[in-house]
Order: C-alpha cells, then sequence, then structure tokens
C-alpha cells in the first residue's frame, strides 16, 4: 500500500467529514474560531523504546499519543476540537502495524468525537515516531495556566497517583502484583484518562492547573517555578488505588515508597491550585464528571516543592520525576 493509498483508504475516513479537513486531500487544514473564543494548541512526540515499549500493541500505542495531548488540553480547561498526527512508521511492521494503530485511534476519535484533520506519514530506518497535535477552543480570557497558583491555594489531584509508573514496571518484568491490580495498572501506563470535562469545568474556579505527565512532584515543582511559590505535598494523602496499596504493602520504608509513586510519570491526572472557597464547587465537578479530586497540600510563599513523609517529616528525593536530559 502507498502512502497515498494509505491516506486515503484508511485516514481520511478518520475526519468524520469535517469540512476544514479538505478529505485530507490538500497541504494545510483549515479551522474556524468563533467570535470570543481562543484556540488552544498543543503538540507531543512519542518514541517507541523512550514513551512506549516495543511491545506494547499498536492500537493502544494509537490511544496513548491521542490522549496524553487531550490531557494537555484539559489542563488548560479546553474543549477537544480537532487533531492531527504526523507519524515515522519503522521499516518493519507494514500493513499490519498501521491498520492496528488505525484502528485504535479511529476507536478514540469515535469516543471523543474528534476528526483528524491533517498531518503527515513517512518512513524510518530509526524508531517508531509519533506526533499528534490536538487543538482546542475556551472562551477567550478563561484558560488555565501554570502561572496562576497563589499562597494560601490548596493542591488537589484528580484519580490516583503512581499507578502508571507501576504499570511500566510491570511490563518490563520488575515487580510482580496480582492478575487484577497487574491489569489495573498496565492499563494506566498504555491508554490514560484525559480529564477533559472536569478541565472544563474548573475554568473560573482553579487558579493553576497542570497534568501530571513528567511526575507528582515534578509537575508540582513547574507549577511552583512558574507561579513563584512554594507548594507543600503530603504524600499521606496522595490518592492511591487498590493496586498501588498491594504494591506499598510489600515496601519495607513507607516514604521511600510513596515518594517513588510521586515521582513516576504517565499517570496524566490533573493537579490543581484553588482557593479553599471553591473546592466544594471542584469537588462536585470532579464527582459529575466521573473522577474524584483529593487535597494533598497547600501553596505556600517561598519556592520549591516540599514533600512531607507519614510523620510529618521531608521526604527527599533525588529526581522527582522524568527528564528527557
Amino acid at each position: 500500500m502507498s502512502e497515498f493509498d494509505f491516506i486515503r483508504d484508511q485516514l481520511s475516513a478518520l475526519s468524520h467529514g469535517y469540512p476544514g479537513a479538505l478529505n485530507l486531500t490538500d497541504d494545510a487544514a483549515l479551522l474556524s474560531c468563533g467570535p470570543g473564543e481562543e484556540l488552544v494548541l498543543t503538540q507531543d512526540t512519542l518514541v517507541c523504546g523512550v514513551h512506549f515499549l516495543e511491545n506494547d500493541p499498536a492500537d493502544l500505542v494509537a490511544k496513548k499519543a491521542l490522549r496524553v495531548n487531550l490531557s494537555d488540553l484539559a489542563a488548560m480547561g479546553a474543549d477537544p476540537v480537532a487533531v492531527m498526527s504526523s507519524i515515522a512508521w519503522p521499516e518493519v511492521g507494514g500493513d499490519a502495524l498501521r491498520e492496528a494503530w488505525v484502528r485504535g485511534m479511529a476507536e478514540d476519535l469515535d469516543h471523543f468525537a474528534l476528526p483528524l484533520i491533517g498531518g503527515d506519514t513517512t518512513v524510518t530506518p530509526g524508531p517508531w515516531t509519533l506526533t499528534v497535535t490536538a487543538i482546542g477552543k475556551l472562551p477567550t480570557g478563561s484558560v488555565l495556566m501554570r502561572s496562576g497558583a497563589q499562597a494560601g491555594d490548596m493542591v488537589c489531584v484528580t484519580g490516583t497517583i503512581g499507578d502508571a509508573g507501576l504499570g511500566l514496571k510491570q511490563l518490563r518484568g520488575e515487580l510482580s502484583l496480582s492478575e487484577a491490580a497487574a491489569g489495573h495498572v498496565t492499563l494506566r501506563y498504555q491508554c490514560p484518562e484525559p480529564r477533559l470535562v472536569l478541565g472544563a469545568k474548573l475554568r473560573g474556579i482553579a487558579h493553576a492547573a497542570i497534568d501530571v505527565s513528567d511526575g507528582l512532584a515534578a509537575d508540582a515543582a513547574h507549577i511552583a517555578q512558574t507561579s513563584g511559590v512554594g507548594l507543600a505535598l503530603n504524600l499521606a494523602d496522595m490518592p492511591r488505588s487498590d493496586a498501588s496499596a498491594e504494591w506499598l504493602a510489600g515496601q519495607g520504608d513507607l516514604d521511600t515508597a510513596l515518594a517513588a509513586l510521586a515521582s513516576a510519570g504517565d499517570d496524566y491526572e490533573l493537579l490543581v491550585c484553588l482557593p479553599a472557597a471553591a473546592f466544594d464547587a471542584a469537588y462536585m465537578a470532579a464527582l459529575q464528571s466521573g473522577t474524584s479530586l483529593t487535597p494533598i497540600g497547600e501553596v505556600t510563599d517561598g519556592s520549591g516543592v516540599t514533600l512531607l513523609g507519614m510523620t510529618g517529616q521531608t521526604v527527599t528525593i533525588d529526581t522527582p520525576g522524568f527528564t528527557h536530559f
């Protein structure tokens, strides 16, 4: 199958008839923006062996590539509009790999009611590399950013933390959980859930937000640095799943184990700073959107992130999260 046959026969259907996609037959897409609205654009690149494993199912690789970008939109309170995708296919895999990728992407585009409006495909002798651009919109002036945290704010997080890191370890054979726990953490790593509904509901409620991609501690540090404040996080309050509780039960030093969960990446939950008076509204919004919202600390004067252990003592970690360099 040639490149253009692939675009025509498999990718064009993913445009869902969106007029600005031009049936994926032109060099660019058209996207209108209504009055009183702003566009939000984000882009992430996933590389085999860095962001996903070589034997990860291609349909789940497609979903992860899409969802990590949608998570960025969620963190900014944006409603997704459309996506673009550029792929450097490995020389091995052929049609079977591409068809599995298309199947996964098609399922998620249907799930999130989004069109694919363009991109590029090529082949590389190097590792499989995928880039997705997600386009969202929101009312003018309502964007959530990392820079708005204020001293006295509550720090809250959605869902549970550390599952994806355990999932990666499980897939690498570095730990052995029960079948149910292994299945849960593996799915959390391979197919994260972007908190889009809640992100939009937090517009006008939260002062700052970020998605937990590099690790809770690392992403908290991004808010602290950008906002010019300090964040104090209580590891004992960090929400944990049954699967992570199973893992924790086998760890000797609980503070060290909790710090490991807090520094694991790929959770794609939302870390939110908001005034105490707004917590009830945010909590109800989280429940209505199908997730939880747990207070785990506060914003302080000062700088950096302080992690507090089970007894309230400061916990120090060498690497707070994932970094490429």
